[in-house]
C-alpha cells in the first residue's frame, strides 16, 4: 500500500487505475508488445536473474507484481524487497545496490562527429540525450553539469545536427544527439539525421540508456512515440525523462502532470514492464540530483 501511496502522491494515477482510452490528440499506440530491457545489450549473462528464481519457487506477491510491472527495479533488486524509501522522488525508479558517486566534478567536450563511426572508442560507457529540438535537451545538460554554455542552447530548432561527446569525471560521457522532428530542417538535413543517429544505437557497444526527453508541457506527440517505439523494437535500453514539469499552470489545454499521465497510459497499454522515467525541471533543478544517481546505478552495473 505504501508503494502506490507513493505514486498517488505524484497525481500519476494511470498506473494505480484500470486503463482508460488514450486521449484524441494522442489516438496512436506502439505497433508492440514487449520488455525493454533494464540494462544494456553487454554481457547480460553475466548477472543471474533472483526473482526469476524465487517466483518458480513461490507465487508472486502483489507487491512483487507491483514492482515488476509499475515500477523499475534495476539490476540487484529483487521485486519482493522494494520499500517506498527504495523509490526515487518524482519517479518510478527504485535504487538499487549499483547506485553510488553520482556528482559531476568536471566535464570537458571530447569531439563532434558526423558518423557513428568517428565517435570516441575509447570504452568508456556512455548515454545519449535524444529528444524533440524543443523539448529542452541543451538546457537540461547544462543543469546536469550545472554549466551554462556546455551544450549550445538556441532558439532555433534543429541546431545540434552532429553527435557530441562530452567527457564526465574522465569516466563516462555524455551524448548529445540531434534533436528530431525540427520543422525548419531540409529533407535533406532530416534524412542525414536518421541514417547517422540510427547507425550510432544500432552499433555503439559503450551506449548504457537512451534518456528519452518527453515535453511535459504539451500533450502526448506522435513523433515521440514513434521514437519510442523504434528504440524498443530494437531493443535499445532507454529512460523517459520528462522535462518542463516547472510549468505548473495549464498549457495547451492540461497541466503537466496531466499530460505525463497521458503519456504514461500509451506506455502502460504496450510494455510488460515500464520503463524508468523521470520529472525533471532545468529551471528549478527538479529531478537532477535523482537523475544522476539512477545513471550510475546503471553505468556501475555495466562496468562490471
Amino acid at each position: 500500500m505504501l508503494l502506490r501511496n507513493r505514486l498517488l502522491s505524484l497525481n500519476l494515477t494511470s498506473f494505480l487505475s484500470p486503463p482508460s482510452p488514450p486521449p484524441k490528440s494522442a489516438s496512436f499506440l506502439f505497433p508492440f508488445n514487449k520488455t525493454i530491457a533494464h540494462s544494456t545489450h553487454k554481457r547480460p549473462e553475466s548477472k543471474p536473474d533472483v526473482s526469476a528464481s524465487r517466483a518458480a519457487k513461490q507465487p508472486m506477491s502483489e507487491r512483487a507484481r507491483f514492482a515488476k510491472t509499475v515500477l523499475f527495479a534495476p539490476p540487484g533488486v529483487d521485486p519482493e524487497d522494494v520499500t517506498d524509501e527504495m523509490i526515487l522522488p518524482g519517479s518510478n525508479i527504485v535504487v538499487g545496490p549499483y547506485a553510488g558517486h553520482s556528482q559531476i566534478k568536471e566535464v570537458e567536450f571530447v569531439k563532434s562527429s558526423g558518423r557513428a563511426k568517428d565517435c570516441p572508442k575509447d570504452d568508456r560507457p556512455e548515454f545519449a540525450i535524444l529528444g524533440r529540438s524543443n523539448v529542452g535537451k541543451s538546457s537540461l545538460i547544462n543543469a546536469l553539469v550545472r554549466k551554462k554554455e556546455v551544450a549550445l542552447t538556441s532558439k532555433k530548432p534543429g541546431k545540434t545536427q552532429l553527435i557530441n561527446h562530452f567527457l564526465v569525471n574522465k569516466s563516462w560521457y555524455i551524448v548529445d544527439l540531434p534533436g528530431y522532428g525540427f520543422a525548419r530542417a531540409s529533407d535533406a538535413a532530416r534524412t542525414d539525421w536518421s541514417s547517422f543517429t540510427k547507425g550510432y544505437f544500432l552499433n555503439r557497444d559503450t551506449l548504457v540508456a537512451v534518456l528519452l526527453l518527453i515535453d511535459a508541457s504539451v500533450p502526448p506527440q506522435r513523433i515521440d512515440v514513434d521514437c519510442a517505439n523504434w528504440l524498443g523494437r530494437n531493443n535499445i535500453p532507454m529512460t523517459f525523462v520528462f522535462t518542463k514539469c516547472d510549468k505548473l499552470k495549464a498549457s495547451k489545454g492540461k497541466r503537466p502532470d496531466e499530460n505525463i499521465r497521458d503519456f504514461q497510459e500509451l506506455i502502460r497499454e504496450n510494455y510488460k514492464q515500464h520503463p524508468a522515467w523521470i520529472m525533471t525541471s532545468s529551471v528549478t533543478g527538479l529531478g537532477r540530483d535523482e537523475l544522476l544517481l539512477h545513471l550510475s546505478q546503471l553505468r556501475n552495473y555495466w562496468d562490471q
